[in-house]
């Protein structure tokens, strides 16, 4: 059994900054690629930011510029660099991680959720 456990949520006015993490635990062979995910109210949930285990990363377009994704593959974990945030950014923040159980066997993982709120 593979745990993702998110942190670094909460509430920021316009133009602040948060750092999520998330942090895999479990029965892991490898993991491959880690994202986040979120999803606003009424909306569906959109990728946010990949990065594969190479560290090769991916960006919707509305963030582009402002997200940075990274990862530390010693600790199972992956991050979120979240600047100049703005009011539509205001969604429930899920980390994604595509875990290698066995070798040629990979299952994709959730955490948790992590509120983002932003708000003057």
């Amino acid at each position: 059994q593979v745990q993702l456990v998110e942190s670094g949520g909460g509430l920021v006015q316009p133009g602040g900054s948060l750092r999520l993490s998330c942090v895999a635990s479990g029965s892991m062979f490898s993991i491959l690629n880690m994202g986040w995910y979120r999803q606003a109210p009424g909306k569906q949930r959109e990728l946010v930011a990949g990065i594969t285990s190479g560290g090769r990363t991916n960006y919707v377009d509305s963030v582009k510029g402002r997200f940075t994704c990274s990862r530390d593959n010693t600790k199972n974990t992956v991050y979120l660099q979240m600047d100049s945030l703005k009011l539509e950014d205001t969604a429930v923040y899920y980390c994604n991680a595509i875990v290698e159980v066995r070798p040629n066997l990979a299952i994709a993982y959730w955490g948790q959720g992590t509120q983002v709120t932003v708000s003057s």
